[in-house]
């Protein structure tokens, strides 16, 4: 494909020190290094901007959003792009790095993993506050993201609405009975060979060079344990919401999955929800996790508490959508602008 050739923004990538995230569970460095685009006129201007967070998909990194793709383009050339067009106004763009020894994550707070929700809310925003020329105000701060960074944006605007004025979610986690359960059996099967003992599985990966997909399957089902049913009492001990030798489900483990079910999670946070400027979702309608049904459901449960918001669906699947930021970032931009 043809790259854009008109003039470009700055890319900076600078570390940031979590006071938050030392010490966790998961023995994960609390130096974070951030990705943060600056769009033309930035550097020498006086300017201020509103300002948006990428949360990367599960295996991801805000990082990964800087590499070079010869068939599409990266996160910082479509920016390039979409203002170079005119179809955004500039604006500064912040890749975290949330990558976990669990192979990502989920941008709630939880014992087992990290407090990943109050890292991003109550340090990483305010420290970009102090070191850019950002509009420091709700109103003018959006979250967006794919996948497990979709989910991220979405809870996110229920729970930190204070924080974020609008949401885009693409391909989001949404019905966990759809969208988790069919990866259950796999993940079984794939723990049986450890005697289903999450631990001796993952100390198992840590040897391998080459992770097959079942791996990281099993892997991500593990995230969203620690994620989802932390054991407070022992934050490195996985609990699993099924029995490993017969499969059978866990009442009491799955409940606790379902408390972070965005479409179980609507009708404790409508306020939050009406409050944002602008709330985006969609889905590919062949999506092969199954979570355009979700969607479906999650924009039916928005309607019926009469809760505004844009919700499409396009004929793809799950893998490399991000070409929809052409669809939900000029409508997010445009919510938030002074």
């Amino acid at each position: 494909m043809l790259k854009y050739e008109g003039e470009r923004g700055h890319i900076e990538t600078i570390e940031h020190s979590s006071e938050l995230l030392k010490d966790n569970p998961l023995g994960d460095s609390p130096m974070r290094r951030v990705a943060v685009w600056t769009p033309p006129g930035y550097t020498g201007g006086t300017e201020d901007y509103p300002v948006l967070y990428y949360l990367a998909a599960f295996t991801s990194s805000g990082l990964k959003a800087l590499n070079w793709d010869g068939f599409s383009e990266n996160l910082p050339e479509r920016l390039d792009r979409l203002v170079g067009s005119g179809s955004i106004p500039p604006a500064i763009v912040v890749m975290p790095d949330a990558f976990t020894a669990l192979g990502g994550n989920q941008y709630i707070d939880s014992p087992a993993v990290g407090p990943w929700a109050s890292y991003l809310t109550r340090e990483l925003v305010p420290w970009i506050d102090e070191r850019f020329r950002t509009l420091p105000q709700r109103d003018h701060r959006g979250v967006f993201g794919f996948s497990s960074g979709g989910y991220g944006a979405l809870v996110h605007g229920m729970t930190q609405a204070d924080v974020w004025g609008g949401v885009a979610c693409h391909s989001g986690d949404l019905y966990f009975p759809y969208a988790c359960i069919p990866d259950f059996p796999p993940a079984i099967d794939t723990l049986k060979r450890f005697g289903g003992d999450p631990q001796l599985f993952r100390d198992k990966l840590k040897g391998k060079v080459k992770y097959r997909g079942s791996d990281i399957m099993t892997l991500m089902t593990l995230a969203l344990c620690a994620s989802y049913d932390p054991d407070e009492s022992q934050p490195q001990k996985i609990q699993l919401p099924f029995n490993p030798e017969t499969g059978e489900l866990i009442e009491e483990r799955w409940q606790n999955w379902l408390k972070w079910d965005p479409v179980e999670m609507v009708g404790n946070h409508v306020e939050a929800l009406k409050s944002l400027k602008c709330l985006f979702l969609d889905c590919g309608f062949r999506d092969q996790y199954r979570l355009h049904h979700g969607a479906r459901i999650m924009s039916s449960r928005l309607s019926q508490h009469g809760i505004s918001h844009h919700y499409e669906e396009f004929d793809d699947d799950h893998s490399s959508i991000q070409y929809r930021f052409d669809v939900s970032l000029p409508l997010l931009l445009e919510s938030l602008a002074p």
